[in-house]
């Protein structure tokens, strides 16, 4: 059961690489992806294959919800059949032209023949192969394909270690929550007698245990360190970090913000610390919030 909850939560980082060949073409892509806030594709291709560029995006945005892709594609021609050179026209009757003009100018009377055009550079184009669409993108897809697969995988194996850190990370912040619950009704016993203490040290051996002005310093103190509201929200915090680990979405933002929202709460339980050993579990649990908030910039 723990296993399959693990399995939900993905990594931001991750690489895959795919390749297929078929209809004289070899096309290969490689992926990887790093941590960002928002999704962010970057896809280089070669000039010629830009009408890839809109559907592969559609593509790799299925499958990936957060985090910077960066893709590679390279196109291989395994066939004669897409290589066919281009004639460029235009500076082929561009030449005849200018040749006319010249040979009209010097009074000669040769004639301009292809002979002569294909002797000059220019006259074939070379801007890439001339592959159909319906021939190219099947290839394209494929391996994108491939290596969504594999990339996936791999942000899903980094979200298993993931997600088994944060939960040692809360669970460690559950028990310095428990300690502090168990110590907190017992800080204000302690200070009535600190107070009396003080008291009678400064020669007021008149004042009595059950003083009115005692008692309301006594009242003013407890509802100053009243940490109950804190330990609460805390506690219902880690509730929900479980609800994420379940979850079938993507859970980063999620977590991103239960971890501003814990931030909060000890930063206001260390404020009302009243007491050494609160104080000690306080540092704690900023410990572990801190490592807990630098994971959950990795997870999807």
């Amino acid at each position: 059961m723990l296993q399959g909850m693990l399995d939900r939560m993905k990594s931001m980082t991750g690489h895959g690489r795919g390749v297929c060949q078929r209809n004289g073409l070899r096309v290969t892509v490689e992926l990887s992806s790093v941590n960002r806030k928002k999704t962010e594709i970057n896809l280089l291709l070669p000039r010629e294959l830009d009408s890839l560029e809109g559907p592969m995006r559609d593509l790799i945005s299925r499958r990936i919800e957060r985090g910077r892709v960066q893709g590679r594609v390279v196109v291989e021609i395994l066939s004669t059949e897409w290589a066919r050179p281009r004639l460029n026209t235009a500076w082929a009757e561009g030449w005849v032209r200018e040749l006319r003009r010249l040979a009209r100018k010097l009074r000669l009377s040769d004639a301009v023949t292809l002979d002569h055009l294909v002797r000059l550079p220019g006259l074939f184009q070379s801007d890439g192969p001339v592959v159909p669409w319906e021939k190219l993108w099947p290839v394209a897809q494929a391996a994108l394909q491939q290596a969504l697969d594999r990339l996936v995988r791999m942000r899903q194996r980094e979200g298993e270690f993931l997600a088994r850190d944060l939960a040692r990370r809360i669970e460690r912040m559950r028990r310095a929550v428990a300690h502090i619950r168990a110590r907190a009704p017992r800080a204000v016993e302690r200070y009535r007698k600190q107070l009396l203490q003080r008291v009678r040290t400064a020669g007021l051996t008149q004042l009595a245990e059950n003083d009115e002005r005692l008692l309301k310093e006594v009242i003013l103190f407890a509802e100053r360190s009243d940490i109950t509201e804190e330990l609460t929200r805390l506690e219902s915090h880690f509730r929900q970090f479980e609800a994420c680990r379940r979850s079938r979405q993507p859970v980063g933002r999620t977590l991103d913000f239960l971890a501003q929202e814990m931030y909060r709460e000890i930063n206001t339980l260390g404020a009302k610390a009243n007491d050494a050993r609160i104080s000690r579990e306080v540092v704690r649990l900023k410990t572990e919030l801190e490592r807990f908030r630098e994971q959950v910039q990795n997870v999807e």
